[in-house]
């Protein structure tokens, strides 16, 4: 049944576009804009977010590119999320570079470790070169393992991902007696 509704709902975006897809809106948006809205977005974030799945949707079925298992709102709720959790995650590493202290020179400033704030930066940089690069390639630039073992030169995935996971505890343990008011946001 649900093969029927899914294939009944693309062929009315093919037949009948417009009223298809204020139907999907209807149906699908004001759960984009109540996901969105409890994780510290507004409701210019859901249209935009909302808008750029819905293209995504369209695009995939014009060009049959597009097998659904889900319904069309489950499938649209996947992205959006998705893209939001992107959308987050572009905003915080832009906040963290926007807080960098910068000289004259422009140049980062060290920061001082009698300082009451500190950043969570300083403590990956005490870690060593090693763990610095998977832990920032991987959390900051979004690289996958199979990059990182590739650019460290271990021989496989796992070999990364033990070693990501072994810099992670190092810090942990390096942070653990800070609370969280004593982290710079």
């Amino acid at each position: 049944m649900m093969s029927t509704q899914r294939l009944s709902m693309d062929a009315a975006l093919l037949i009948d576009r417009e009223r298809t897809l204020e139907r999907i809106y209807a149906k699908t948006y004001p759960m984009v804009r109540h996901y969105v809205k409890e994780n510290r977005g507004t409701d210019e974030d859901a249209k935009d977010i909302f808008q750029e799945a819905l293209i995504t949707y369209y695009e995939k079925v014009v060009y049959d590119k597009l097998t659904l298992t889900s319904s069309v709102s489950t499938y649209l709720m996947g992205i959006c999320k998705n893209l939001w959790r992107q959308e987050l995650g572009k905003r915080a590493r832009k906040i963290g570079l926007m807080d960098a202290p910068v000289d004259e020179v422009g140049e980062e400033v060290a920061v001082d470790d009698e300082q009451p704030t500190a950043t969570l930066m300083a403590f990956v940089e005490q870690l060593g070169e090693t763990c610095r690069s998977i832990l920032v390639n991987f959390y900051y630039f979004g690289h996958r393992l199979e990059q990182i073992a590739e650019q460290r030169g271990y021989r496989s995935v796992r070999s990364a991902t033990v070693q990501k996971f072994k810099c992670l505890e190092r810090l942990r343990k390096a942070v653990s007696h800070l609370s969280v008011d004593q982290f710079k946001l």
